[in-house]
């Protein structure tokens, strides 16, 4: 028996830090909406009781590095799964580029093995499982747009963005989202408006919605990575409706409401960055089918 799950990226519409916590992690407030762009997962029964991580992308790990893995190895223990499982992971998502690419596919295979394990669990109940492998692992449980608070986990549902395309441009490069935090000075950023984001989410309003993006963490990787700023400006000088960096980043990417603009977007920087894409957003939850 095989189950296959779709593991879509994330975008930060906004991100917000808003103090250093006592267990060490930050307190953020971050909307985030799910993207058509996405690894796919396989999942295979195994008899031999083992977890087997499959993929022909060198940089993804295939032990217990890899957030599926450990998403697998969790619900074993948890619920005392005795059968095995072939977890094949076929990457379109950049590795490391702030899009959630690993959170997304733990939380794809949360929800297979759910299924291919007869688990009975509710979304609701794989979201706090996810808590435990990592920040964005919750979000990506339950997809579509929401507020994510504490360190990231509680998620408060959101109405779907206006639809527009999304040009997404990833440089050749891999950031830490830990060395971005610790460099992060809380006590000088600049707060996005993150009630003004969701309002215009809630009320259709694109402009709104454009004139709201923000995210705490830009400045620090764009002082480290200037690539990082050059992609922000070509996007701009394109006629981008807004640009930000995708959570710790490298990744750049823009709101774009005419056809037009977006090929003329995406065709500018085909030429100057290696990773470019333009999907749209996904505007629904998952579902347990």
């Amino acid at each position: 028996m095989k189950v296959l799950v779709k593991a879509p990226a994330k975008i930060n519409l906004s991100l917000d830090v808003l103090h250093k916590r006592p267990d060490g992690y930050h307190e953020v407030e971050m909307v985030m909406t799910t993207i058509d762009l996405a690894d796919r997962i396989e999942l295979s029964l195994l008899e031999e009781d083992r977890i087997v991580i499959h993929s022909h992308n060198r940089f993804v790990p295939d032990d217990q590095r890899n957030l599926a893995y450990q998403a697998a190895h969790l619900l074993k223990e948890r619920f005392q799964v005795k059968q095995g499982v072939i977890i094949g992971i076929e990457k379109t998502i950049p590795v490391a580029a702030g899009l959630a690419g690993g959170s997304s596919d733990a939380a794809a295979t949360l929800r297979g093995l759910n299924k291919l394990w007869k688990l009975g669990l509710s979304l609701d109940e794989l979201a706090v499982l996810g808590a435990e492998i990592g920040s964005d692992v919750s979000f990506c449980v339950y997809g579509g747009t929401a507020l994510a608070t504490g360190r990231g986990e509680i998620i408060e549902q959101l109405p779907a963005p206006p639809t527009c395309w999304i040009v997404l441009a990833k440089p050749f490069i891999g950031v830490s989202t830990a060395e971005v935090y610790r460099r992060l000075n809380v006590e000088k950023v600049q707060h996005p408006p993150t009630k003004q984001m969701i309002s215009a989410i809630e009320n259709g309003d694109f402009n709104g919605v454009c004139n709201s993006v923000g995210n705490v963490l830009e400045d620090v990787t764009l002082s480290l990575y200037p690539e990082v700023a050059q992609i922000k400006d070509q996007m701009k000088r394109f006629g981008a409706d807004a640009v930000l960096m995708s959570g710790s980043g490298p990744t750049v990417f823009s709101l774009v409401a005419h056809d037009s603009r977006m090929h003329r977007i995406y065709n500018g920087l085909r030429g100057f960055c290696d990773q470019v894409f333009a999907v749209r957003m996904l505007g629904e939850r998952h579902t347990l089918d």
